[in-house]
């Protein structure tokens, strides 16, 4: 197999999620241009979610005895019907079940590239391998935002808003040229022939010192970011701000996230991955409250570039915690499960926002977005405070790369031989 797998898959995963980060804002304004209110917005922004919340484990149950690339091509044809069909929906609940269909593909994708890094990463080698994996979600949010903000625009919203998903549409397609022999054939047969016994029930996944609080952390992360895309344009139009500039403004957000994770290792070993947790979600809580101030465009950008470089650490970190925690015939189940979060995130948080917004007004959401965020922090924090458990031998080499105490030899995850690594 090509050494290039990892290249390929960040080149593949910068596609789709360009066109994931492309189609997001075109559906709020074009929902807007359709006649839709904040609620209205905030509910559709939350069923892009609804489907894949109830998908995730499933598809992580089958990801963990098979292979993983098949859900690859998958997802992309989803994320590229999605795109297309609503651009060419002309209601608000044809919208919103399309984009269901858009969210399922992503999540489609991301479990089959998730399970494929952790598979074909050394234990040492996840924090990094998973770090440069989101480089590509992060790149598609960097160029998405500033393409839709280039194509839409005018006095035809609805019309430019339509053209901006059928162009994320075919942005997504050509993610397929990347996915070429991605899976080594030897991971691919390894869970069949190392796991044949019984399925890992759910709830003791879950029950896993790591899990849970990873789990939470990453939905916190992925809220504060698909709200920043979804209702960003909303504070826009309220505060008459330019689509364009809004485009650039989460742009900036999504560069920053580069260029905090190009940077992920320095950090664990300056701060180890607790207190880099703690600390980032507690300023993305600050600085989520301060979104909803009335502040000039050029400190808001200040604010989301702070903000990006923040938000951008807690994604690879938990993936790593969940894959490590995890048992090993489990690990993409309980990335799915940790999928699952996020998305249950993605449906409540909109939705709330959405309440919120109607109620108290477009900046109030970003205010429910710190509260979220402190709680992380709070749990990173408490997180820091727990010994540390034994890790198996493979494991040693990233201890001392991320700066963690060594173990005390006495925990271990249940029937496995595991370690349980703790959040």
């Amino acid at each position: 197999m090509s050494r290039t797998w990892l290249l390929r898959l960040v080149i593949a995963f910068s596609f789709a999620q360009g066109a994931v980060s492309m189609a997001r804002p075109a559906v709020s304004y074009r929902a807007l241009a359709l006649g839709a209110d904040e609620r209205a917005v905030g509910v559709i922004a939350g069923v892009y979610a609804l489907l894949p919340l109830f998908a995730a484990v499933p598809l992580g149950r089958r990801t963990d005895h098979g292979r993983c690339a098949p859900l690859l091509p998958l997802g992309v044809v989803l994320i590229s019907g999605g795109c297309a069909l609503s651009g060419l929906a002309d209601s608000l609940v044809w919208m919103a079940a399309w984009s269901g269909v858009m969210g399922l593909g992503h999540l489609c994708f991301v479990i089959g590239a998730q399970s494929i890094v952790a598979r074909q990463s050394a234990p040492d080698e996840q924090d990094r391998n998973f770090g440069h994996f989101t480089i590509g979600a992060s790149l598609g949010q960097l160029v998405g935002p500033i393409a839709a903000g280039a194509v839409i625009g005018g006095p035809d919203m609805a019309g430019t808003s339509a053209l901006a998903l059928l162009v994320s549409a075919a942005v997504s397609a050509v993610s397929l040229t990347s996915l070429w022999r991605i899976e080594s054939r030897s991971t691919a047969a390894g869970p069949r022939a190392a796991a044949p016994s019984a399925r890992v029930p759910v709830h003791r996944i879950l029950r896993t010192r790591g899990v849970p609080g990873g789990i939470f952390i990453s939905l916190a992360v992925l809220s504060a970011t698909d709200i920043l895309t979804a209702y960003l344009p909303v504070v826009g139009e309220h505060r008459g701000i330019a689509p364009s500039v809004v485009g650039i403004l989460l742009s900036l957000r999504a560069g920053a996230t580069i260029a905090c994770r190009l940077v992920m290792t320095p950090l664990i070993n300056w701060l180890g991955r607790a207190l880099l947790i703690t600390t980032t979600c507690l300023l993305a809580a600050v600085l989520c409250a301060g979104i909803a101030l009335p502040v000039p465009v050029w400190a808001l950008g200040v604010m989301l570039v702070l903000l990006g470089f923040c938000l951008g650490v807690g994604q690879p970190l938990s993936m790593t915690t969940v894959v490590q925690a995890a048992p090993p015939d489990a690990r993409s189940t309980a990335l799915a499960l940790r999928l699952t979060g996020n998305r249950l995130g993605q449906v409540a948080a909109p939705a709330s926002a959405g309440l919120i917004a109607g109620v108290a007004g477009t900046a109030a959401p970003f205010v429910m977005l710190g509260g979220l965020l402190l709680a992380a922090a709070g749990l990173g924090a408490r997180a820091g405070r727990t010994p540390r458990p034994v890790e198996r031998e493979g494991h040693k080499r990233h201890e001392r790369s991320t700066g963690h105490e060594r173990p005390t030899g006495h925990e271990r995850s249940q029937g496995h031989g595991e370690p349980v690594r703790p959040e």
